[in-house]
């Protein structure tokens, strides 16, 4: 029996503890309703092995209930991590940034329809029909919720002009914040209801796509440290993007990367409940 199924063995008094909870957080988290903080921060598993991953969820135990599980994560260790946090109680948001022809989006949805992810994402940037491919895939039971990426927070209004999106003689903040909107409501047309943008623009979104759209916001730093960007490029606190109309935050690093995660991981909690 490997670590991680050992692991997850050891934990079912967890899984049983978070039951009613979690159910309650398979459902959508919209910015207008008062939820436990803890259904609303979804930390990254940004690692290259599950037993990388898995230390970090036992540092973290009781701090939230959701974990992320990216390209990284997924391709080292594939369902055999979201089957390991699953057994625990916890949520997963696989994302994945799904972007391709139609056929063969729709076709990894399917694939991974069955895995127990709660949430996954595909690029808006793909178009309508690629969108409505992979709603329709996923509307099978137990699929997780489709969520589409706008524009990556990795990316400022310079690099975004870079790929060609605002015309040269146009504001290139102003592009930014016009491709954002005009992908979240491509997204909504295609059926999709969940958004994934930056804090800068998911009041905006918020008020273009109404109260009840799931909106992820992820480039979230801890309060005294929104200068730290790493490799992202349009971050804000906790508060901030609450504030502002999102529903569920994403942080990876700032908790990794620290000493004490649960500490900063309760850090970001008492914001959250902050704002509500």
């Amino acid at each position: 029996m490997d670590k991680v199924t050992t692991q997850a063995h050891a934990h079912k008094e967890v899984a049983a503890a978070h039951k009613h909870a979690q159910s309650a957080s398979a459902k959508a988290v919209t910015g207008s309703e008062r939820v436990d903080p803890r259904e609303r921060l979804i930390v990254a598993l940004d690692f290259p092995s599950a037993d990388k991953a898995m230390e970090l969820v036992e540092r973290l135990d009781g701090c939230c209930r959701w974990f992320k599980v990216g390209m990284e994560l997924y391709y080292a260790a594939g369902n055999r991590v979201i089957e390991g946090l699953r057994e625990r109680g916890y949520e997963v948001f696989l994302d994945l940034k799904l972007h391709d022809i139609p056929n063969t989006v729709a076709g990894a949805v399917r694939s991974v329809a069955g895995v127990g992810a709660s949430l996954l994402t595909v690029h808006a940037g793909g178009g309508e029909p690629m969108m409505k491919a992979a709603v329709q895939a996923a509307s099978t039971p137990g699929a997780p919720k489709l969520l589409a990426v706008t524009v990556l927070t990795s990316m400022d209004a310079a690099e975004l002009r870079a790929v060609g999106v605002g015309a040269a003689h146009s504001s290139a903040a102003n592009a930014l914040h016009a491709q954002v909107l005009r992908l979240a409501r491509l997204a909504r047309a295609a059926g999709i209801e969940g958004l994934v943008c930056s804090a800068e623009e998911v009041e905006a979104v918020r008020a273009a796509v109404g109260p009840e759209a799931q909106l992820v916001v992820p480039g979230i730093r801890p309060a005294g440290a929104a200068g730290r960007r790493d490799d992202q490029r349009r971050v804000a606190s906790a508060t901030e993007a609450i504030a502002r109309g999102a529903s569920m935050l994403v942080v990876g690093r700032p908790i990794a990367d620290a000493a004490h995660p649960a500490k900063v991981a309760a850090g970001i909690l008492a914001e959250i409940a902050g704002v509500e």
